[in-house]
């Protein structure tokens, strides 16, 4: 006989009173302890909690597949726009083992910053201004900076600080929209670069940039209709103020400052998404406020994602689904036992046609799975499901900027409009039109400041 030291809710109840008290990550122990230790997250959490097999009393276990015939047993695992499509939609999803390593859920750089931190004792705090700060008051220098976030805008910052996680990051993409009868109805190819200013993993400052963060440019290389469009974001470090945004657009052959409180607009005619929905941070956080943690909960979602290189050499993922069979990637999900419900509204604009979002973000990294947008009437509008993971399957690897460890990054992402049922599947691949690549390298970021970060270099890359 197997004697169970806690009884089957125990775990939720607890997850339930740590909202309430606004306590840290973990229900048998701290999460931070087991972070620090660089121990099994296994500790941290009782049995049903970390598989899905017990959680479900053996109805799903991984390798299974959620279909609309058995979506029921988990509805209460999944946001309500994935449990639609799944229902609905003939969406379907594999689930594999729940992760326990926490070094596979980061890029190694970003997760030695973040080591070298916790033992040196040293952690984020906010200033007076909200903006993140070392302990000395002095910007913030690399890593996470909430290990262990207790409250929505400690986990707000640990997504918002550093996006990709890396110093430089070169993404190559397809956005291949759908409409609502399956039918394809634009196909896009860009180029989404991010170049980290402070927060490094480095530790260093770029250029000496002290009032800056990040810089980041996104250039369309396909169609032809909008081929050589491209969109320069300079973000500063003080999150009250608004990115400067310049654009060059080959119709007018000119490079022209767009503004930059008009966050949420399509920046190309069909795709669903706004720079707004970025990362589930995609506008400087302090003009985004009332964050608040809903909830505590274990949940389903692509936060160790599989990696679309397994099945194709451009690392694109097979589809299924919908009317026609492509509306959806092939994705794998797990339990994380610990997801926090995180809602948060525009404060800093007025005529927002978005209510509030809700992320729902994975503890163990402080990222999100899915974020769902709000009208203002409240009800459901996108839902920004992301997959992250490392680059790695079977024998097949992509390593990460030391050339050693495996690279790690996102692997997908689906637009998906619950109102209009049109969905913009965005897939990261290892090269897109015009022969750009996803990189990860280092020592990329002088060339690349040249290359794509000034607004010379948006005039220079609209004319290639």
């Amino acid at each position: 006989m197997h004697i169970r030291k806690y009884d089957f809710n125990y775990g939720r109840r607890q997850l339930m009173k740590n909202v309430a008290m606004g306590a840290g990550a973990g229900v048998l122990m701290p999460l931070s302890k087991l972070f620090a230790a660089e121990q099994s997250i296994a500790k941290a959490y009782p049995d049903e909690l970390m598989s899905i097999e017990m959680y479900t009393k053996g109805k799903i276990k991984p390798g299974d597949f959620i279909t609309a015939q058995n979506v029921d047993v988990v509805k209460e695992l999944l946001d309500p726009i994935v449990y639609d499509q799944i229902k609905t939609m003939n969406r379907k999803i594999k689930i594999r083992a729940t992760e326990t390593d926490l070094t596979k859920m980061f890029p190694y750089e970003y997760y030695d910053a973040t080591m070298r931190n916790l033992k040196n004792g040293l952690a984020g705090k906010f200033n007076a201004d909200g903006n993140v700060v070392m302990p000395d008051g002095s910007n913030w220098a690399g890593g996470m900076p909430f290990p262990d976030p207790k409250t929505g805008d400690e986990v707000q910052a640990n997504m918002a600080m550093s996006w990709g996680r890396g110093d430089y990051n070169q993404y190559a993409i397809n956005d291949t929209v759908f409409n609502p009868d399956g039918s394809k109805g634009y196909s896009y190819d860009l180029v989404w670069a991010e170049l980290q200013v402070q927060g490094r993993c480095d530790g260093k400052v770029f250029r000496d940039m002290k009032d800056l963060v990040r810089l980041q440019t996104v250039l369309f290389t396909a169609t032809q209709d909008v081929a050589g469009s491209s969109f320069l974001s300079t973000w500063y470090y003080d999150q009250r103020k608004f990115p400067d945004l310049y654009g060059y657009l080959p119709q007018f052959r000119r490079v022209r400052q767009f503004p930059t409180n008009q966050r949420f607009e399509p920046l190309i005619p069909g795709v669903t998404w706004f720079l707004s929905d970025a990362w589930a941070a995609g506008d400087p956080m302090r003009t985004w406020g009332e964050y608040k943690i809903l909830e505590r909960k274990p949940m389903l979602g692509a936060f160790n994602s599989n990696w679309g290189g397994a099945d194709s050499d451009n690392w694109v993922h097979n589809v299924h689904g919908g009317p026609t069979g492509e509306t959806f990637f092939d994705v794998e999900y797990e339990l994380a036992p610990e997801v926090v419900v995180l809602e948060s509204k525009p404060v800093g604009y007025p005529r927002s046609p978005v209510g509030r979002r809700i992320a729902y973000c994975d503890v163990r990294n402080s990222l999100f799975c899915g974020c769902i947008r709000f009208d203002r009437q409240d009800k459901p509008w996108v839902n920004f499901e992301a997959g992250f993971g490392q680059y790695k399957a079977g024998d097949k690897e992509v390593k990460g900027p030391d050339g050693k460890n495996t690279a790690w990054s996102w692997t997908y992402v689906m637009s998906f409009d619950s109102q209009t049922r049109r969905m913009s599947r965005i897939a990261h691949q290892k090269e897109c039109t015009g022969g750009y690549q996803s990189i990860f390298k280092q020592g990329e970021d002088e060339k690349m400041y040249s290359r794509f970060f000034t607004q010379q270099a948006l005039q220079r890359l609209g004319q290639v």
